[in-house]
């Protein structure tokens, strides 16, 4: 029977905000685990102690930021209001049912004058890793790298030529020592180029966009064309807490900022990695070498060999270490000649054999009927890292990539609004992608606590430290005892 609705009346009721939030709420999970009251002492220096008016608690300021990386809301307009209706987020914030919300422009205005251009969210997502560190939730024996891409918030079809310099190879200094070694080693003369020249003078026509300079052209196979940027990200192997992030420009390859982000989780944190898996795009003789020179074995992605145009690839050839030479499928030698200013020495054979012998068009169309091979300064590490990939430890590493690093993209981008860079130039993407990775740490962090508590409560009842229980909570026990081990590991 249709009823007409009564009267809307208004009552007083007594009632905490406490109440009002549900126990299992994500925000009551991270507030348990999290202690953010660091935040306070690592912004004191950005604030005027004695003068001025007096400032929004910044706890409460970077804590509001953070929300909106946590729930996937895109602007600070939609944030603030979103925080005055939403009783979980004031009680986050510790705010009352009618405490004025910030406005939008407050947020906005602090991160672009207080905290832009310092370090503050470096040190933020620094001290939750700390904290993942400090409760055994991450190691770093095993970490895993790779960077996924951000549109940057310009238009493709906005942008105009320009003559910029070629950008230098991070480990340029490293190669030309190793050149000038192998050089000396050998009796050959020192390359004058790769003693003198400390920056490349060289200068390319490189595609700019007006909108956002600081964005790089991105064109590579199966991704997308524009300007974007880079997201390197470290993950730890052990529950997928992120290690590091950092941004770069869409048209700067993945291996180049590698190294020295590596260097610097090891140092900051203190780490003893033992491996570090990657994808094909970090298989360079240099990233293999100076890991291999950090103790640190690197575990790569397979990479397909380019097929030239003669049937005889370099993989026919055999590399003999002893004597320094390769011998062709012939078994006829090919010697050392020289090294190049790109760290390649060059094996080659004695055109008078290679007249006579039957297989030279399988092997070479050279018009003087001479071979050549080449071979990296830094191949050993190189051939190490393969091997290294086809054991069956480094088919377990490499196996659990896609279960930590891109699965941490995959929520990034699916939950926390990493698909568009929110704002413009590169230390307001690098300030989202931190941001960005501290909220995911945070809820990872969260969550693992809870688990932690519950394997230890199943761990403490087996060992009879409790009553024993009826047969229905036995079984209930024997599931959660199963879950914390698959999460948290035994």
């Amino acid at each position: 029977m249709l009823k007409e609705p009564s009267p809307h009346q208004y009552q007083f009721e007594t009632i905490t905000l406490d109440e009002l939030v549900p126990e299992d709420h994500l925000v009551r999970k991270i507030d348990a685990a999290i202690d953010f009251e660091f935040i306070r002492d690592a912004v004191a220096h950005l604030y005027c102690p004695d003068n001025g008016r007096p400032a929004i608690d910044p706890v409460r300021l970077i804590k509001m930021m953070l929300l909106g990386y946590l729930f996937g809301v895109p602007s600070e307009r939609r944030l603030v209001k979103e925080i005055q209706v939403n009783v979980a987020y004031r009680w986050f914030l510790r705010m009352g049912l009618t405490e004025k919300v910030p406005d939008a422009s407050t947020l906005s205005q602090n991160r672009i004058r207080r905290f832009n251009n310092s370090d503050v969210f470096q040190q933020i997502f620094d001290h939750i890793v700390l904290q993942a560190l400090g409760q055994g939730m991450a190691n770093g024996r095993v970490l895993y790298t790779d960077s996924t891409h951000l549109k940057a918030d310009a238009n493709p079809r906005k942008a105009v030529n320009e003559l910029r310099p070629e950008g230098v190879s991070e480990y340029f200094t490293q190669l030309n020592d190793a050149v000038e070694a192998d050089r000396k080693k050998r009796e050959k003369k020192p390359l004058p180029a790769a003693r003198k020249t400390t920056k490349n003078d060289a200068v390319k026509n490189t595609k700019v966009s007006i909108t956002d300079p600081e964005s790089g052209f991105m064109h590579r196979d199966n991704k997308p064309k524009g300007f974007f940027y880079l997201d390197h990200r470290t993950v730890d192997g052990k529950h997928g807490i992120i290690m590091d992030t950092h941004v770069t420009p869409g048209n700067v390859h993945d291996s180049q900022p590698f190294i020295g982000r590596l260097a610097r989780q090891v140092e900051r944190f203190n780490l003893d990695t033992v491996a570090v898996g990657v994808d094909a795009g970090y298989f360079t003789s240099a990233v293999c070498h100076l890991t291999q020179e950090m103790s640190i074995a690197l575990v790569p992605g397979y990479r397909r060999p380019h097929k030239g145009l003669n049937d005889f690839q370099k993989k026919h050839f055999r590399y003999d270490e002893a004597r320094d030479v390769y011998v062709c499928p012939a078994e006829e030698l090919l010697i050392y000649g020289t090294t190049d200013r790109n760290g390649y020495r060059h094996y080659r054979s004695e055109p008078a054999v290679c007249q006579r012998c039957e297989q030279r068009g399988q092997c070479t169309q050279n018009s003087k009927a001479q071979k050549t091979i080449t071979r990296h300064v830094w191949e050993g590490a190189k051939e190490e890292a393969n091997r290294l990939r086809l054991t069956k430890w480094g088919k377990k590493v490499y196996a659990r990539r896609k279960e930590t690093v891109e699965r941490s993209f995959a929520d990034a981008k699916q939950h926390h609004g990493h698909r568009y860079a929110r704002f413009r130039g590169l230390s307001k993407v690098q300030m989202q992608c931190l941001l960005a990775a501290t909220a995911q740490n945070m809820k990872k962090i969260a969550l693992l606590a809870l688990l932690y508590c519950l394997y230890r409560w199943w761990k403490a009842s087996w060992e009879g430290q409790q009553d024993a229980l009826g047969e229905q909570t036995s079984q209930m026990r024997w599931l959660w005892k199963n879950i914390a081990i698959a999460t948290c590991g035994r």
